[in-house]
């Protein structure tokens, strides 16, 4: 008799409070749901100012639920709603157009900042693999089908005259110019995606890529100065290679950053070490693309059509400038400012 009463009081109980409560709770889910399906403009003035207030006592409703041990299901249904509104009042809300100028404003730059030794390591690999290249070539021209892969070399060779290389470098129209410059392009973007992708293996080969790239780089970069061309060479390269070269030193850096970072995870596990530095990484590599879209556009259009040594150097010169302030020096500038 005395089982039963209990059970009835607590029955009682709970009938009480889902019908003291349960308005409340019907009323807060109602408006979540509404705005959630399209945005705070679909409530009125009095619906907004609201939303705390159903908050706050949903909250207070899950507290006495938990401390009072009621049904279960009714806590699973309050916490649910809690979390709902929790989410919605306090969570992050930030539209594609402002992730996106986040990214660009923020994130991105920022990430280059973080991996300054990195990428400046990576620079620094380019230009000894340039001179160990060219070196190696000088010093007998048998290295250069070593180093050059016949599709990259397009024909071209230590024993190819002036008046071949010069055609090369200013036969805007030419079918085999558009056709090697795409290759090109392929092959640099390659080039970055398995800088970055091999990084994990401690940086090595990430180290590796970026020294066969330059030793690349430096070996026809020799032909043509040993046939008093460097200069035009450099124009030539310079409208695409400020920024395709720049991405590929970012992508080789984001690949030392992740290699590093297990190597030396310092106090971390190592997984919680690459994945910290994974999301730089990553960051950085979003970039990467949107700087080989850039060079793309720069190799198939500029570099085809314009044939003027101090405008190519001056396009190179002026994209590689953007990209240094861009990354290094807006930060300071927007800093300043505030």
């Amino acid at each position: 008799m005395t089982l039963s009463a209990g059970t009835d009081a607590v029955r009682q109980s709970l009938a009480s409070f889902r019908q003291e409560r349960e308005a409340d709770w019907k009323a807060f889910e109602a408006l979540l749901a509404r705005v959630e399906k399209r945005a705070p403009r679909a409530l009125s003035e009095d619906e907004l100012l609201s939303l705390p207030l159903l908050y706050r006592s949903a909250l207070s409703s899950l507290s006495v639920a938990r401390a009072t041990s009621l049904d279960r299901a009714l806590i699973a249904y309050l916490e649910a709603l809690c979390l709902r509104g929790y989410f919605y009042l306090y969570g992050a809300r930030r539209s594609l157009r402002t992730r996106i100028g986040d990214f660009f404003l923020h994130d991105w730059p920022a990430a280059i900042r973080d991996l300054w030794r990195e990428v400046w390591t990576s620079v620094g690999l380019t230009v000894i693999g340039a001179i160990a290249g060219y070196w190696l070539v000088a010093s007998d021209k048998r290295w250069y089908d070593a180093i050059i892969a016949p599709s990259l070399a397009g024909g071209r060779n230590p024993d190819s005259s002036a008046e071949t290389l010069r055609a090369v470098l200013y036969g805007g129209g030419d079918h085999f110019l558009s056709g090697f410059a795409a290759y090109l392009f392929t092959h640099n973007t390659q080039v970055s995606i398995l800088a970055f992708a091999l990084g994990f293996a401690f940086a090595v080969p990430s180290v590796l890529i970026i020294l066969m790239n330059g030793c690349m780089l430096g070996a026809i970069f020799q032909i043509y100065a040993a046939k008093s061309l460097g200069f035009e060479l450099g124009g030539w390269l310079s409208i695409h290679g400020t920024t395709e070269l720049f991405a590929i030193a970012i992508a080789g850096a984001a690949g030392m950053r992740i290699g590093t970072s297990i190597a030396f995870p310092g106090e971390l596990t190592r997984m919680a070490a690459a994945a910290r530095a994974g999301r730089v990484a990553a960051t950085a590599m979003i970039g990467v693309t949107v700087m080989l879209l850039f060079a793309g556009l720069l190799e198939g259009i500029g570099r085809q059509t314009i044939t003027s040594d101090i405008v190519r150097y001056s396009i190179g010169g002026g994209m590689l400038a953007l990209w240094l302030c861009y990354f290094y020096l807006f930060r300071m500038v927007r800093h300043g400012d505030r």
